[in-house]
C-alpha cells in the first residue's frame, strides 16, 4: 500500500441555533466564489461544498497578502441543515469536523441551539471560531465596499457602539463556558483566544474575513490532523440514509481519508453487526448544484478521494444508520476491519452491569455526544443504544429502580418512544431535540425526586412537636386520657411519645381527632382532640402544662440532616428539645 501523504481540505461544520443564519450564511459563500468568476470554483458534493485554496484567495484578496504561502488544497464544508449533523458525523474518538464555525445572530445572542453547540464542540474538542451574523440588522448599519477592520471605523458612531456591545455580551457568555474570545482583529493568541468574525449572509460583509481566519488556523494548527493517505483503504462517517429515485436506498457519505472505488468493498457499523457490502455506483452532484435541490442532478464517478461527500448505492443497507463508521477491505483484511468497526461502534454503544440510566438517540454520533456530555458531569450510563424507546427500554432501566430509584430513567434525544410506551411509577422517560436540555430537564427532575424521597423519609421519623394543653377541654381524664391540644410548633402523628420540659417521657399518643375525623398526623396551628394511652390527667399530667414530642437520639441525628426540610419554627425547636435532653447527657444528639 502507497504511504505517501498529502493535505486534504479541513472539514469544516457550521453549526448554531436554528434561524440564526447557517445556511445563508453559506450559501453567500458559495454566491461570493461564483461572483469571483472562478470557474468551478466550489465542487458541491453530497451534503458539502468544497472551495478550493485558489477560490478562497480570490474571495479573500489583499487579505490574505501577496506572500501568503498555503499547503492545503482548500477548505470542506458540510452544509446538512441542523446542528444534528455535527453529532451525526464521527470518526473514532471524536467527531468528524477538524473545525467548526459557530453561528450567532448577534442581535438575539445564545439560544439554546447555540449552547448546545459550544457544549459539544467543547466535548469534541474541536477547534471553532465564531460567526457574530445579521450585523446589518443592527440600527446604523451601511453597506460600505471595504474590508472590515476599513469599514467599521467609517460606521455610525452608534452603530460601532452597538456591534462593540455585542460582540463584548458573545465574550462575555464564552467566558461563562471557561472559553476566552476577542474580536478576530484584537486577538493576541489564537490557541488561547477564540476569534469573533461580524459577518453578514446578506450583504457578504466579513465574509473573506471569516474564510480568512478559517485558512489560516486550519494551515498553522490543523496539519498533523488533514493527512490523507494515498491508496489507503477509505474512512467515512454516514451522513444520511435515504430513499433515491431510481437508484433504491442510498447513503450520503463523508469520506474523510483515502480512496473509494466503484466496485469496492465496505464495512458499515451495525446494531448487531457490520454490515458487508460492495459500492455499486457512486454519484456526485453536477457542478453547483444544491444536494437539497430535488431537481438537482447526479453524476456516477468511478472514484472519489476524501475529503469529501458521496453518495453510495450498494445492496443490502436497508439498517444502516446515520453516524456509523465506514471503511474499505480486501478479502484479506476481512477479519481485522470487521472487528475494528464493531469495536468504535460498541465503544459508543455502552451496555455494562454497572450501575446508570439508560439513554436512546437517533445515531451513533447523538449517543456519543450525549454520552460524553453526562460524563462530564458524573452521570453515569448503564446501557445506550440507537432507536426508538421500547418496553424492553423500560424493563432495563426498572432493574435499578430498588436500588436507585434516581437511576430508573431513560433519556432520549430525537428518539420517539413506541406508541404504548409511557413514564411508569418506577421509570421516568425525558425526551428532547436539544441535548442539553434534556440532561437539564434530569437534573432538575433528580433534584425534585430527591426532595420528595427525603421529605417522605422525614416524615417516617419523629418530627419536633410542642404541644399546649387545654384543660377546658377535657373529654376523660384515664383509659385513654382524651384531651383538647393546641399544636403550638412542628408536627406530631398518632403512635409518637410525648415528654415534659424536664424530659420525663409521660404518654403515646393514641389517637388524634379534628371534629369527628380522625388524623394520622397534625401540624403546627391545629386545635384537635388527643387520646393518651397509659397517662392520667391530675396525676401524670395536670392538663394544662406544655409538652414536647419525644424524639430518640438516632432519629435526632437524622432529622439534623434533613434540616433543610424543617420551617424556622422546627429549627428552634429542635435546639429546645436538644437543651432538654443534654440536662442528663452533654453530648446526647451530637
Amino acid at each position: 500500500m502507497d504511504e505517501r501523504t498529502v493535505l486534504r481540505q479541513p472539514i469544516c461544520c457550521i453549526v448554531g441555533h436554528v434561524d440564526h443564519g447557517k445556511t445563508k450564511l453559506l450559501d453567500k459563500i458559495r454566491g461570493t466564489a461564483v461572483q469571483t468568476g472562478e470557474a468551478g470554483g466550489i465542487t458541491q458534493a453530497i451534503g458539502a461544498s468544497i472551495i478550493p485554496l485558489k477560490t478562497i484567495k480570490g474571495i479573500c484578496g489583499p487579505l490574505l497578502g501577496k506572500d501568503a504561502n498555503f499547503s492545503i488544497p482548500g477548505l470542506l464544508f458540510i452544509d446538512t441543515p441542523g446542528h444534528a449533523a455535527f453529532t451525526n458525523l464521527r470518526k473514532r474518538g471524536g467527531n468528524l469536523a477538524d473545525i467548526a464555525i459557530l453561528i450567532v445572530d448577534v442581535n438575539e445572542g445564545f439560544k439554546p441551539q447555540t449552547i448546545e453547540s459550544i457544549e459539544i464542540l467543547k466535548s469534541f474538542k474541536t477547534p471553532f471560531i465564531v460567526a457574530a451574523n445579521k450585523i446589518d440588522l443592527i440600527p446604523g448599519f451601511r453597506k460600505i465596499e471595504k474590508p472590515l477592520v476599513q469599514s467599521i471605523p467609517e460606521q455610525d458612531p452608534f452603530f460601532q457602539e452597538k456591534l462593540d456591545t455585542k460582540i463584548y455580551e458573545l465574550v462575555g457568555k464564552l467566558s461563562e463556558f471557561g472559553l476566552e474570545s476577542e474580536r478576530f482583529d484584537r486577538v493576541e493568541s489564537y490557541t488561547k483566544q477564540i476569534a469573533i468574525i461580524p459577518t453578514s449572509a446578506i450583504t457578504g460583509d466579513g465574509i473573506s474575513e471569516l474564510l480568512m481566519v478559517l485558512v489560516g488556523l486550519a494551515q498553522k494548527f490543523l496539519e498533523n490532523n488533514i493527512r490523507l493517505h494515498i491508496g489507503a483503504a477509505a474512512k467515512g462517517s454516514v451522513l444520511e440514509v435515504k430513499e433515491s429515485a431510481g437508484l433504491g436506498k442510498t447513503m450520503d457519505v463523508i469520506i474523510y481519508d483515502g480512496i473509494l472505488k466503484r466496485g469496492d468493498k465496505i464495512m458499515i457499523g451495525g446494531l448487531e453487526e457490520p454490515i458487508a457490502t460492495k459500492v455499486k455506483a457512486l454519484f456526485e452532484p453536477k457542478e453547483l448544484c444544491e444536494i437539497r435541490d430535488k431537481k438537482s442532478k447526479f453524476c456516477a464517478v468511478s472514484e472519489v478521494k476524501a475529503a469529501t461527500g458521496v453518495k453510495i448505492s450498494a445492496l443490502g443497507i436497508d439498517d444502516v444508520i446515520a453516524g456509523m463508521p465506514l471503511r474499505s477491505y480486501t478479502d484479506s483484511e476481512f477479519e481485522q476491519v470487521k472487528a475494528d468497526i464493531q469495536k468504535q461502534v460498541q465503544e459508543v454503544l455502552v451496555e455494562t452491569d454497572k450501575e446508570g440510566i439508560v439513554i436512546k438517540a437517533d445515531t451513533l454520533g447523538s449517543i456519543e455526544a450525549l454520552t460524553l456530555l453526562l460524563k462530564e458531569k458524573d452521570i453515569s450510563v448503564r446501557k445506550a443504544s440507537i432507536g426508538k424507546i421500547t418496553k424492553k427500554d423500560i424493563m432495563d432501566a426498572e432493574t435499578g429502580y430498588e436500588k436507585d430509584p434516581l437511576k430508573s430513567v431513560i433519556l432520549g434525544f430525537n428518539s420517539e418512544r413506541e406508541a404504548d410506551v409511557s413514564s411508569t411509577d418506577k421509570v421516568k422517560i425525558i425526551t428532547n431535540n436539544i441535548i442539553y436540555k434534556i440532561i437539564e430537564e434530569y437534573e432538575l427532575w433528580v433534584e425534585q425526586t430527591r426532595n420528595i424521597m427525603e421529605a417522605k423519609e422525614l416524615d417516617q421519623l419523629t418530627r419536633p412537636a410542642k404541644l399546649k394543653l387545654m384543660p377546658q377541654f377535657l373529654f376523660r381524664a384515664s383509659n385513654p386520657a382524651i384531651i383538647g391540644v393546641d399544636v403550638l410548633e412542628g408536627k406530631i402523628k398518632v403512635g409518637a411519645t410525648v415528654m415534659k420540659p424536664d424530659g420525663t417521657q409521660v404518654a403515646d399518643i393514641r389517637s388524634i381527632k379534628e371534629d369527628q375525623d380522625n388524623l394520622s398526623s397534625v401540624t403546627k396551628g391545629k386545635q384537635v382532640a388527643m387520646a393518651f394511652a397509659g397517662v392520667t390527667i391530675g396525676r401524670q399530667l395536670k392538663g394544662d402544662e406544655e409538652l414536647y414530642s419525644y424524639i430518640p437520639e438516632p432519629e435526632f441525628r437524622k432529622i439534623k440532616d434533613k434540616a433543610k426540610y424543617l420551617s424556622k419554627g422546627e429549627m428552634e425547636l429542635m435546639k429546645e428539645i436538644a437543651q432538654i435532653m443534654r440536662k442528663e447527657n452533654p453530648v446526647w444528639g451530637v
